[in-house]
């Protein structure tokens, strides 16, 4: 690239001094030609703050007032960016080198893709697939999300079976690279969400609109994951099963998104149960609430739906059910999935 458009990557902070001792150094150290680094606090508490003025002097600091999770936190404060490209990068994710260069050429390449992800593998792991994006997102016919490398809990090891540029369903929010015009055109993050699936969400809509979505194996990150809430969390399971139902919702077709919901509250049922077996009652209990909000909230959410000009992209929807191939079929890799059963 001889023009350099301006990337701006920007970290939302909450009380999370740990991590940003730990990994703004490598982030610091990137050797992008036009960059501007983001410290966006959600209300902390603690030193955070003072570390990275103290630190880092170049960094640019905006704050919210109070913690308004990951959605509305990261709507609040890219109001206050300006950038060709913003980079919303998770506090606790170390970079690599040259990791937003080929992020950036691919985009440049190709002006339909909207979002793209690096490789996610595991910081306590490496040379293996993080949970949180793996090799790029996908969804099933029940709307259950799903990565190349990553079903359910079985992670692969990275063998570079998935070194290949992709369009996929959806990029993860731990390091998503997005145009600031789509971002803003799809109006961000859906700040009710509050945390968990609402890049799922944002990438739906994103495709409804006509975009791309896209994976760029050439740039590596490393994610701990679970930083802000553990992975084996009641108010985790909550935020995933209420999003879920909210993100099919708004974005299914009417006629399949009343069936298609009504399956997943029988599949939830499972689940509940499958918590009451596993001793895990707050988990059950988190599953039951999420229902009580879908309802409660279903106008509010109704209202949110969108008429759009674009025929739907739906390159990254899996035909079948993956809940269904994985515990039924003993499929575990992606690679096992046929490739028939995506749309392309």
């Amino acid at each position: 690239m001889t023009n350099y458009p301006k990337v701006a990557v920007v970290i939302l902070n909450w009380n999370g001094r740990f991590f940003l001792e730990k990994f703004l150094p490598s982030v610091f150290n990137s050797t992008y030609q036009n960059v501007e680094f983001v410290i966006g606090d959600n209300g902390s508490t603690d030193d955070s703050i003072s570390y990275v003025e103290e630190n880092y002097p170049k960094f640019t600091i905006l704050k919210n007032d109070q913690n308004l999770g990951f959605a509305g936190g990261y709507n609040e404060i890219l109001k206050r960016v300006e950038a060709d490209y913003f980079v919303l990068l998770n506090s606790d994710v170390e970079v690599s080198q040259n990791w937003i260069e080929p992020v950036i050429a691919q985009m440049e390449r190709d002006t339909q893709l909207a979002a793209v992800q690096p490789k996610i593998q595991s910081y306590h792991q490496k040379g293996y697939f993080e949970h949180a994006g793996a090799a790029g997102g996908y969804i099933d016919y029940f709307g259950f999300p799903f990565c190349r490398g990553r079903l359910f809990e079985s992670v692969e090891k990275d063998e570079g079976q998935y070194d290949d540029e992709k369009e996929v369903f959806w990029a993860t929010g731990a390091a998503l690279f997005i145009r600031s015009s789509a971002w803003r055109e799809a109006e961000g993050f859906d700040a009710d969400f509050f945390a968990h699936m609402e890049e799922i969400d944002l990438c739906w809509r994103l495709k409804k609109l006509g975009y791309k979505i896209g994976y760029c194996p050439n740039s590596l990150v490393y994610h701990v994951g679970g930083g802000t809430l553990n992975t084996s969390n009641p108010h985790k399971t909550y935020l995933n099963f209420r999003n879920n139902l909210q993100m099919m919702q708004k974005n299914l077709p009417i006629t399949q998104g009343i069936w298609k919901i009504g399956i997943r509250f029988w599949l939830d049922l499972a689940a509940l149960l499958k918590f009451l077996v596993d001793r895990k009652p707050k988990d059950a209990w988190a599953v039951s609430r999420a229902h009580q909000y879908f309802f409660k909230n279903f106008f509010k959410t109704a209202r949110k739906r969108k008429k759009y000009s674009s025929p739907e992209n739906k390159v990254g929807q899996y035909k079948n059910s993956i809940v269904w191939d994985f515990y039924l079929n003993n499929i575990h890799k992606f690679s096992q999935l046929k490739d028939n059963n995506f749309h392309h």
